[in-house]
């Protein structure tokens, strides 16, 4: 397994374990299978695992596998997706959340503890979902005045190493809290070949995940990257029920040509598209989304 620098963070694996399919929300999986794509990972070099507690039941599995005894030289990520709470209410929620998956997977601390909203300004108007989104995306005055501050509090608490965000808001004010101080130590960022997020994008702008890179690159953020195969989009086929109309599904139409130009050199389409997403400039690990070994 090679390895590269998450910003400030230090040297991790350039694959990461995604947390998502282990907690199936990717499709049917087995927590015995959750518990055993952890322990192949960790063999196989992987030493960056990303979890969440929307990821279903992700942190339960954690703590089966690993009974708050993580390997030697393993680190842990969580998340929030804290929206635009009321006045003065953002710290205890993000409190209350990273104590929550602290518990759940039996840890006394993580490496890195992201805002998992959108970031907007104030008043900004989404495309899609506007009437409610203020449960998926942080305005900018809250996110300077209290969750920045909050975030802070978190890592000199020792509950968190660092902290970071998620990259998949409005790209103008990703750009600006990346360049606002204090500035996370880590940015989640599209790195596949659309350039596209697909489902969880609603705003109306053009996604600008480079333009993301970029910026992170040149403020020293450490770049994670995500959706390398968008949600099953790049794979040979989706693994779940989705309609035609469904983000990914218009996606997987529009990638027929790469799957196949894989097809002419007999390559797995999902392996390609990580392939893509680790050569990008910028990168340092890539999560890789698995629910199995398979």
């Amino acid at each position: 397994m090679q390895s590269a620098t998450l910003g400030p963070v230090g040297t991790v694996s350039r694959l990461t374990l995604g947390g998502g399919g282990i907690g199936q929300i990717w499709g049917e999986t087995s927590t015995a299978d959750g518990i055993a794509t952890l322990h192949h990972a960790i063999d196989a070099g992987i030493t960056l695992i990303d979890t969440a507690p929307m990821y279903g039941s992700c942190e339960a599995v954690m703590l089966q596998a690993f009974g708050g005894k993580i390997p030697a030289g393993v680190r842990i990520t969580t998340k929030c997706q804290l929206g635009t709470p009321p006045a003065g209410e953002a710290a205890r929620r993000l409190t209350q959340s990273l104590d929550t998956s602290l518990a759940n997977m039996g840890l006394d601390h993580v490496e890195v503890f992201f805002l998992h909203s959108n970031i907007c300004a104030d008043d900004y108007v989404y495309h899609r979902h506007a009437e409610r989104q203020d449960m998926f995306a942080t305005r900018w005055s809250t996110y300077v005045n209290e969750v920045v501050p909050a975030m802070e509090a978190l890592k000199a608490s020792g509950k968190c190493r660092h902290w970071g965000i998620t990259g998949t808001g409005v790209p103008a004010m990703i750009v600006k809290a990346i360049n606002h101080a204090p500035r996370p130590a880590v940015v989640q960022a599209i790195t596949n070949l659309l350039d596209s997020a697909g489902g969880i994008k609603q705003f109306a702008e053009d996604d600008a995940p480079r333009t993301t890179i970029a910026e992170a690159v040149k403020n020293g953020v450490g770049v994670l990257g995500i959706r390398a195969v968008q949600a099953g989009a790049l794979t040979g086929a989706i693994d779940r029920p989705l309609s035609p109309n469904h983000p990914e599904s218009r996606d997987y139409r529009r990638a027929a040509p790469y799957r196949a130009l894989c097809a002419e050199w007999g390559e797995d389409p999902a392996i390609v598209a990580h392939r893509y997403a680790l050569a990008m400039p910028g990168g340092d690990s890539v999560i890789l989304g698995g629910k199995n070994i398979a």
